[in-house]
């Protein structure tokens, strides 16, 4: 698999979903040595079900660990440590993945019960937890999803898991940004499996999930933090981290010459969990006809954006129509290529919410 790749995989199968994309991907040929020390990393930021929009899905973990078990790996273990407040050991109870763990007999590391090893970090000095570093392949299983100071959480900030509490609250202090930049020129991603399931519209705890029933692959963490920040309606040089990330190495932004694999291309009407909170609110101005998941939570998430900007003001309820049943009809403004017919029409399977934004922006001057 190239840095440049992008594995991308939509439906509600999420365990066969990530078993298609780590064989499509070749991940057991990346890997090699059948004795490597292999690190599962998830998000497991607090004690909450992955369905509120703030932690990894266990299918994804009982994927991760079926497969690599299949191809020959036995030398695994699933490591992370909660935010300060809460515990790690009721965090991976109530999510499932202690479960998958003990399914697999893999063993869980809680990393807040971990000494930590001070590392230089590109001039920085950060404290990393010593079981994080003695991992010689390490797979981050991130949450696309919002945050209160960053904007975005993914791979990069999900790194942040590795580190001791003190180190954590220093992180905080100084703004996050920069540290987490930092962090990642120490913390080396092989593979970044992300969760685009359901991730929360704008907090890392989760409450307003938002689904998008979609999970991808990247070898370069700085391009998976861009594709999360386009989804979510940012430009990722817009994203602080993000930025000095690339300014010291750790991956590229480059999303123009990125290569995708869309492992269904023929994409049909899933399941979707009910907006819930803000999400419902910003629901509100969607008139969805049988739309699928991934253009749905696009939209959704572009809204968001216009909102914080105030231009949703005024705006007609139920005016931007989405989705496979408005195919063949026309109409004012549409949103994805079912809408192709439509007087106002951002063409795309799905667009970006990032190009969604700037297309109802100009619509609307």
């Amino acid at each position: 698999m190239d840095k440049k790749d992008i594995y991308m995989i939509q439906g509600t199968d999420y365990k066969q979903m990530t078993l298609e994309l780590l064989r499509a991907c070749g991940l057991a040929e990346a890997i090699g040595d059948r004795h490597k020390k292999v690190g599962v990393k998830p998000n497991l930021v607090a004690a909450r079900p992955a369905s509120s929009g703030a932690t990894t899905h266990p299918e994804i973990v009982d994927g991760v660990l079926t497969y690599l078990q299949e191809e020959g790996f036995e030398n695994l273990r699933v490591l992370e440590g909660s935010w300060v407040g809460d515990s790690t050991a009721e965090a991976v109870r109530v999510s499932g993945i202690l479960d998958v763990c003990r399914k697999h007999q893999v063993e869980f590391i809680d990393l807040q019960k971990d000494r930590s090893v001070p590392c230089k970090a590109a001039g920085m000095e950060i404290s990393v937890c010593q079981k994080a570093l003695e991992v010689e392949y390490l797979i981050n299983l991130p949450v696309i999803k919002g945050h209160c100071q960053t904007a975005v959480t993914c791979a990069l900030k999900n790194s942040k898991g590795l580190l001791p509490a003190s180190e954590k609250r220093r992180f905080h202090s100084m703004g996050l940004h920069r540290p987490i930049a930092h962090l990642n020129t120490v913390i080396h991603q092989d593979l970044i499996v992300a969760d685009n399931i359901c991730g929360d519209l704008d907090f890392e705890e989760g409450g307003n999930p938002v689904t998008m029933n979609r999970i991808l692959v990247f070898a370069d963490p700085v391009l998976c933090d861009s594709f999360a920040a386009r989804a979510m309606g940012y430009e990722p040089r817009d994203i602080a981290y993000i930025r000095i990330a690339e300014e010291l190495g750790v991956g590229s932004t480059d999303l123009e010459h990125a290569v995708i694999h869309d492992l269904r291309p023929d994409r049909k009407q899933e399941a979707m969990l009910a907006p819930k909170g803000r999400a419902a609110a910003l629901a509100g101005y969607v008139d969805a006809k049988d739309a699928c998941s991934a253009c749905y939570g696009s939209l959704i998430y572009a809204l968001d954006r216009l909102d914080e900007e105030g231009l949703l003001r005024g705006k007609k309820r139920r005016s931007i129509a989405i989705g496979q049943g408005w195919q063949g009809e026309s109409g004012k403004t549409g949103i994805g290529r079912c809408t192709r017919c439509f007087e106002k029409n951002l063409p795309g399977c799905p667009p970006s919410a990032a190009e969604i934004a700037a297309f109802l922006r100009e619509e609307w001057r």
